[in-house]
């Protein structure tokens, strides 16, 4: 399996990057790759140790980064996130809101408290992180933000209602900061990844008929995707080579959302 992570070229050099949800998956994927690729990066991650291992492994692959344990729920913590990377580098170029806090449960058995827990990540992160991005990203003129959605907020899938109706709200999110912040210079997309292996998904397809086996033979390019493939899509989104993208959700689910939900003949 190709995930085209061979380096081109330091399309990030002298960049910096702030990602969130940084200590696993995508987010590592992502930190390690913009990297790779010439970016500082401050390495956002509740779980404080978690980033300090992903920042060594950068540091030990000869890239620059910090660690900044964070909360994204707290809006002065993600405050204090960018501020930071201001404050460490210079200045801020990208922003990706990866963090989100994963729920199943049906919509009538969802509690209030869970239903807030997984807003107050998933929804109220994006928020936050897009907002203190925007204030020092039109002050420069200049910025990338990427919030990540999900396939969950294209669509009803059940016993993802918290967790759909959040990513549904982010996809907005970025289509009405992008509409607002066009003429400044920053730019705002949404990446909605589908199946992608991380340990959450594992955990879930443990308790499906089947398992994974059964769950990848309904993915049209057959397989799990990988965190790193989601890194290149943000990586492209974070590049110079995106400067006419904005307000655009990309969707990279091995083709999932391309099906027309309709049963199978086969």
């Amino acid at each position: 399996m190709g995930t085209g992570t061979n380096k081109l070229a330091d399309r990030l050099d002298g960049k910096v990057a702030v990602v969130t949800g940084a200590g696993s998956g995508i987010g590592r994927a992502t930190a390690e790759r913009f990297a790779a690729e010439g970016a500082r990066v401050v390495v956002g991650d509740v779980d404080a140790a978690a980033g300090d291992a992903v920042v060594a492994a950068i540091e030990d692959a000869g890239g620059e980064a910090l660690s900044a344990p964070t909360d994204v729920s707290d809006a002065a913590a993600v405050d204090a996130l960018v501020a930071g990377a201001v404050e460490g580098f210079g200045r801020i170029d990208v922003m990706v809101n990866n963090a989100a806090r994963p729920h199943g449960a049906p919509v009538g058995l969802t509690s209030d408290e869970d239903w807030r827990a997984v807003m107050a990540v998933t929804l109220d992160g994006a928020f936050y992180g897009t907002r203190a991005a925007l204030v020092r990203m039109t002050a420069q003129g200049s910025g990338s933000i990427i919030n990540v959605s999900s396939g969950a907020g294209l669509g009803g899938e059940a016993m993802l209602g918290a967790y759909g109706a959040a990513k549904a709200a982010v996809i907005n999110l970025t289509k009405t900061a992008a509409i607002e912040n066009a003429a400044t210079g920053v730019r705002i997309n949404c990446i909605c990844p589908g199946p992608i292996a991380t340990p959450p998904l594992f955990g879930w397809l443990e308790h499906i008929p089947g398992g994974r086996d059964a769950f990848e033979k309904q993915i049209p390019i057959g397989r799990l995707g990988d965190p790193a493939e989601m890194a290149n899509v943000a990586l492209f989104l974070a590049s110079d080579e995106a400067s006419y993208v904005t307000g655009s959700i990309v969707v990279a689910d091995g083709g999932v959302n391309a099906r027309t939900g309709t049963p199978r003949f086969e």
